[in-house]
C-alpha cells in the first residue's frame, strides 16, 4: 500500500473523465491515499482539491485528502482576501495542511523576493492559527536562466526559506513537508532538525540527481515520504510522459533500493510516516 503524498489531482482536466482514470489506475497501482494539493492555477482556485476531497468516494478509489495555499509564483494575488479563504479552507477537517507554500527564486517573471517572504509569512501566520502542517516549495536560481540568475543575484532560496521557517513556524511546534526535496545532506539536515519531513518525487531518479539520492539515503527512516507531484515530474522510466499518482510506485522502489529496503517495507514505512504527520487521515483501508 503506498500513499502519493503531493499531487495536483485537479489538473486532469483534458477530457471529462480523466481524473476518473488517473484514480483507477492509482487504486490498481495499490496507491490507497493521495494528498491533493490545492493551489490552481491562482488563488481563486484553492478550493478544487477540497471540493474533490469531499466528493471522491466509492470502492476501489483512493481516499483524497486536500490542502490549500498560495504557491510563491502567485505571491502578489496573496490578497487579505485570498487569506481568508485560505484560513477558512485549511479549517476544514478534510484539509489537513497548508500548501504548498515558500519561495521560487528560479523563474524571472516570479514575484519579487520581498513579496513572496510576505505571503509566505502571512500563510504560516495561517496554519498556525488553524494547527495544520505546512508543505514547503523550495526553488533555487542556480539552474534558471541566466536572466533570472541575475535578477535573484546571490539571495538562496534555502537559506532564506530556512531561516524563515526557524523564525516564525518552528516555535508553533508544528511539522511539515519539504515537498520534492531537492536539496543536499545539509538542508537535509537542517530540515529534519525543524521537525520537517523531506518528500522524495520523480526526480530522485534522474542521472544528475546524485545530491538529492545522497539525501534520500541519509534521511532517518521515520522522516521520509514519497510523492508524485503529478501531473509534473514523471520518474525514470517514464520521465516525460505526464505523471499520475500510479507512478509514485518507481520512484519507491528507487527510494527502497537507495537505502537497501524491499519496496514493500519502504512503501509501510512511508505509509506510517503519513498517518503519524496527518493523523485523521488513518482510516480503515479498503481491500
Amino acid at each position: 500500500m503506498l500513499i502519493d503524498s503531493h499531487a495536483h489531482l485537479d489538473f486532469y482536466t483534458t477530457h471529462p473523465t480523466e481524473r476518473d482514470e488517473v484514480l483507477r489506475r492509482a487504486w490498481d497501482a495499490d496507491v490507497r491515499t493521495i494528498l491533493a494539493i490545492g493551489i490552481g492555477e491562482n488563488p481563486s482556485q484553492m478550493h478544487l482539491a477540497l471540493d474533490l476531497a469531499t466528493t471522491v468516494t466509492g470502492d476501489h478509489q483512493p481516499s483524497v485528502y486536500a490542502t490549500a495555499g498560495i504557491h510563491p509564483e502567485q505571491a502578489h494575488n496573496a490578497t487579505p482576501d485570498a487569506l481568508a479563504a485560505l484560513s477558512r479552507l485549511a479549517a476544514h477537517p478534510r484539509c489537513v495542511a497548508v500548501g504548498e507554500i515558500g519561495l521560487d527564486y528560479y523563474h524571472l517573471e516570479n514575484p519579487d523576493i520581498p513579496v513572496q517572504h510576505q505571503a509566505f509569512l502571512a500563510q504560516m501566520k495561517i496554519a498556525t492559527e488553524v494547527r495544520r502542517p505546512i508543505i514547503i516549495h523550495c526553488r533555487t536560481s542556480e539552474l534558471a536562466t541566466p536572466q533570472a540568475r541575475q535578477r535573484y543575484g546571490a539571495a538562496d532560496a534555502w537559506a532564506d526559506t530556512l531561516t524563515i521557517i526557524t523564525e516564525h513556524f518552528m516555535p508553533s511546534g508544528l511539522p511539515g513537508i519539504m515537498h520534492c526535496f531537492s536539496g543536499n545532506i545539509e538542508d537535509a539536515r537542517r530540515s529534519l532538525d525543524l521537525g520537517f519531513y523531506l518528500s522524495f518525487a520523480g526526480n530522485l531518479t534522474y542521472p544528475k540527481a546524485q545530491g538529492i539520492r545522497d539525501a534520500a539515503a541519509f534521511a532517518p527512516a521515520d522522516r521520509i515520504l514519497v510523492e508524485t507531484d503529478a501531473p509534473f515530474l514523471a520518474p525514470i522510466p517514464l520521465r516525460g510522459q505526464r505523471n499520475e499518482p500510479a507512478y509514485v510506485a518507481h520512484t519507491a522502489a528507487a527510494l527502497a533500493a537507495l537505502r537497501g529496503i524491499s519496496p514493500q517495507e519502504l512503501a509501510a514505512i512511508t505509509t506510517e510516516n503519513f498517518h503519524h504527520l496527518f493523523p485523521s487521515t488513518r482510516e480503515p483501508q479498503q481491500s
